[in-house]
């Protein structure tokens, strides 16, 4: 049996520091721990890099405090609209789902996608049948409306302008399992303030997550647009194979590409076959934790400039 590790974030953005107390930077990390901990048991006793990057996803959003399931940002009408996407590196099978309002647990949608039907994106309407038919249950939908994500909705319809300290958030998920493979899943509630039917970078395979048992296993984080554009997952990818860079190089790379013509906030966790990490953005905020087999968790929420 070979190495594992388990990598997660839980969203990159450039915000200021007073805009986070110490409850909240605390509540951060025992929402990351918690998150860390669940894909890692899995790898521990042999699990699989898919089941762990589920686990590991599913545990933020059912916490509010991030920004994908419950607590989802804002739609500008008031709505909650999710979206998620799960890649197995072992078979390049993959499942996205975009346009939710009532699923509890996107990425649990995008794995029985993945697994159980024909195609490898539903959005909408059709996602929400698709669910109903593999027997989830669906949300009301002000389970996802929390009082801190309606405040800051309530300050963006006043204010045009304004950024919350969520900003744009998302959260995701790479592991590497002790047979070998690599797995990765993203999850988001969007921007803040977004129109209705607005797709993120989240579930968009080589923009937002890509997973490659051969090459890497990488999520995103950031201003979505810009992420899809530069097309930041396939990014390291291309970075590792083609010009062999290491696995930080290539995430470095991915995050500084076209950065000229595509102005914004970036973040990439990822992952290479051999179980080296790398954790880069170009912000001062980025959610981010690991643990590589039984050494000690690292968990942290600021990026040392």
């Amino acid at each position: 049996m070979g190495k594992y590790v388990m990598l997660i974030h839980g969203g990159a953005v450039t915000t200021d520091p007073s805009s986070i107390t110490p409850e909240k930077e605390a509540a951060l990390k025992e929402g990351l721990e918690a998150a860390l901990q669940g894909g890692w048991e899995i790898l521990n006793r042999g699990g699989t890099a898919l089941d762990a990057v589920e686990a590991a996803v599913m545990s933020m959003e059912n916490n509010e405090l991030f920004n994908a399931g419950r607590g989802g940002m804002f739609t500008l009408n008031g709505d909650v609209e999710t979206e998620s996407s799960i890649m197995d590196g072992a078979t390049l099978r993959g499942g996205a789902v975009s346009g939710l309002k009532f699923i509890k647990n996107p990425v649990a949608l995008a794995r029985l996608v993945m697994e159980k039907c024909k195609h490898t994106f539903l959005t909408a309407e059709g996602a929400h049948e698709f669910a109903l038919a593999q027997g989830l249950t669906l949300q009301d939908p002000s389970y996802f409306k929390t009082d801190e994500q309606r405040e800051e909705w309530l300050e963006i319809l006043q204010d045009a302008e304004k950024k919350s300290a969520n900003g744009h958030d998302t959260v995701g998920a790479v592991a590497l399992d002790q047979h070998g493979n690599l797995a990765c899943a993203t999850s988001t509630g969007g921007i803040e303030g977004k129109l209705r039917g607005r797709v993120g970078d989240s579930c968009i395979y080589g923009g937002g997550s890509y997973a490659n048992n051969e090459v890497c296993a990488a999520s995103c984080t950031g201003d979505g647009e810009i992420i899809m554009l530069a097309a930041c997952a396939h990014e390291v990818y291309a970075l590792r194979k083609y010009q062999k860079l290491s696995i930080e190089k290539a995430a470095r790379g991915a995050v500084e590409v076209y950065a000229d013509k595509l102005q914004g906030d970036r973040g990439i966790i990822a992952l290479d076959p051999e179980g080296n990490i790398a954790l880069e953005s170009n912000t001062n905020v980025f959610r981010r934790a690991y643990r590589v087999e039984e050494e000690e968790p690292f968990v942290d929420i600021w990026m040392k400039k």
